[in-house]
Formats: structure tokens, C-alpha cells, sequence
């Protein structure tokens, strides 16, 4: 009768353990996902749909300077935790979206994403709350997009803040072009496993740690969930803006003051696996991105953080927020 009892014991143990290791799922606008801040949502009809654009907006409402941070492609809004607090000292309000297609945000089963688009949608936020002159910060893909509001909305910009981002080459000049069905694939088949290995690899220089880890959650969640398929869906679009819009020849059209933080051993360079017959150009050399850069922007400021890569707001925080905090002060 003991041991019967040890038996019943361990099978409860084991189920128990199974249950505790199970993932949690999210379903496609990460229902369940607490972010730092409080999220709202701001409702817009584009291209005849009704969408929820999700945000955090942090801070004195009526705080005399507001800074927006736009996100990366495999990220959203909740990465900017440390920073939204950094600068709620500075007494900043805070305006953190999820762009559509990401974190929070409406998922369509359909959309025609362009860096546009994706401006016209954040301007359509900041024209609801009434706000009329930004601090602009973007990092990675959200690079591409605040480079394009800039230009877009010159008005609205008192400064501009690029945080490596990618589009500083033009990806369709070296890159074969894909059909969305090969994003499609590659998203339908990634695992938190692939993801973490291409982050390890890619960002951290072969370096891992908790605080990494944590931002895959979502992502765990997601693949977790019933929902994968138009997510994965909606993440292939959103590479067609990055491969077929030229940003390069935008950067000369910025007015903004403007500061580019540049972790230079990144090499993040979108299409490196299908590059076009007889092209030999290596994409992602950040150490000289970063100077071409400064000077197709008139009077942009470059810091270079060296030994640091695509992630500079995590692989080493305290290096970066020394450099993020002369481009927010000067």
C-alpha cells in the first residue's frame, strides 16, 4: 500500500512538472502578455478595415516633451521598458506603439505594408492625442520607418534618433527579390529554438543570459498558440517594405537634428542569404554604415559604441544610455 502510494505521488509529480513547463499560449495580440505599462488602443480604419493599433503612453500628459519609440521587427513595444523609465526622470511623456502587425496589434489577413503606411498610421495616433512635435526614436526596422516619418512629416520632428537601424544599404540592389510565400515558409517553420540561436549568433556575439531570454516570451507564447498561421502571415509582409523600399536615398532628405547610436560590430544585413548572381558586397558593416550615414545626413551626430551589436539598449545598457542620453540632452 506504500509503495503504491510513492507510485501515485510520482505520477503526480510528473504531470505536475509537465503541466508547469507547458508553454503558455497567446493568441495573434498577445491576450495575456502583461507589458510594463498600461496599453490602450487607438482605433483606425485603413485600406477598409476597422484595426486596433495598440500603445503605451506613459507620463505627464501635459509634460512639455514627447518622445516616441518605434520598434523592430522582432520585437514590439514592451523592449523599451528601461528606457521608458530612463526618460520618465527626464520628465518626458512617453508614446511607445505596436505598429500594425506587431506585438499587441491588429494581425489583418491582409494589408499592404509599406514604411508609409506604417508613418501614416503613427501620425494618425499622435493626431489623436493632440500631439504636434516629437523627439523621434527608432531602432532596427524602426529605423527604416522613423527615417520615413521624418521625411514624411518634417513639421512634426524636433529630433530625430536612430538606434542601428537597418536600411542603411539598398537592399534591392544587392538582394534577389522573393515572393511573399518564401517569408511565409521560413516564418511557418520557425521555433523558439531557431529564434534563439539566430539572436545568440547575431546579437549578443555568441553570448546568452536571462534578460535575453525573457524577451522571447512573446514569441514562445505565439508559436504556443492557435494563431501562428496569420501571424507568421503578417511577419512575412512586413519583410516586403524592408527589401523593396529604398531608404538609402531618403536619408539626405532628413531635416531633423539627428543622432545615429551605432553598435559597431552588428552585421545585421537582411537578404545576406540570396544575394543577386555575381554580387560580393557584404551587407552589415555597421562600422562604416554608421560614417556613410552622418554624411548623407546633414549635421547628424554618430556615436559609435564599440564591441557592441544590433542590441546596444540590452547587450550592455549602461554603455548605451550614456550615449542615448547626450542625443535626448544635447
Amino acid at each position: 500500500m506504500k509503495s503504491f502510494f510513492f507510485i501515485l505521488v510520482s505520477i503526480f509529480a510528473v504531470v505536475s512538472q509537465a503541466f508547469s513547463e507547458s508553454p503558455v499560449a497567446y493568441n495573434k495580440e498577445l491576450e495575456g502578455f502583461k507589458y510594463p505599462f498600461e496599453v490602450n488602443t487607438f482605433e483606425l480604419n485603413s485600406q477598409y478595415q476597422d484595426l486596433n493599433m495598440r500603445y503605451m503612453d506613459v507620463g505627464d500628459k501635459d509634460a512639455q516633451k514627447v518622445i516616441v519609440l518605434l520598434h523592430g521587427k522582432n520585437f514590439s513595444g514592451y523592449y523599451w521598458e528601461r528606457v521608458i523609465r530612463y526618460l520618465l526622470k527626464k520628465n518626458y511623456r512617453v508614446l511607445v506603439p505596436d505598429q500594425i502587425g506587431f506585438g499587441k496589434s491588429s494581425k489583418p489577413d491582409s494589408y499592404q505594408y509599406s514604411f508609409g503606411q506604417l508613418a501614416l498610421n503613427t501620425k494618425s495616433l499622435l493626431d489623436e492625442l493632440n500631439v504636434s512635435k516629437i523627439h523621434l526614436v527608432g531602432h532596427s526596422m524602426g529605423g527604416m520607418l522613423a527615417t520615413t516619418f521624418a521625411v514624411n512629416y518634417p513639421e512634426l520632428i524636433d529630433k530625430l534618433i536612430l538606434i542601428n537601424p537597418i536600411g542603411l544599404e539598398d537592399y534591392g540592389k544587392y538582394v534577389e527579390f522573393k515572393d511573399v510565400n518564401f517569408f511565409y515558409k521560413r516564418e511557418l517553420a520557425k521555433t523558439l529554438d531557431k529564434a534563439r540561436s539566430y539572436q545568440k549568433k547575431n546579437y549578443y556575439n555568441g553570448e546568452w543570459s536571462n534578460e535575453y531570454e525573457k524577451l522571447l516570451i512573446p514569441l514562445k507564447g505565439m508559436l504556443a498558440g492557435k494563431d501562428w498561421d496569420v501571424i507568421a502571415w503578417n511577419n512575412a509582409l512586413t519583410y516586403g517594405p524592408i527589401f523593396s523600399e529604398n531608404i538609402v536615398d531618403r536619408l539626405s532628405q532628413i531635416k531633423s537634428e539627428t543622432f545615429l547610436i551605432i553598435g559597431t560590430r552588428d552585421k545585421t544585413g537582411p537578404g545576406r542569404g540570396w544575394l543577386k548572381e555575381g554580387v560580393t558586397k557584404k551587407l552589415g558593416d555597421y562600422k562604416e554604415l554608421g560614417k556613410s550615414t552622418r554624411n548623407m545626413i546633414k549635421g547628424s551626430i554618430l556615436i559609435e559604441l564599440g564591441g557592441l551589436g544590433h542590441m546596444p539598449h540590452y547587450e550592455d545598457y549602461d554603455v548605451f544610455i550614456k550615449a542615448f542620453g547626450r542625443a535626448v540632452d544635447d
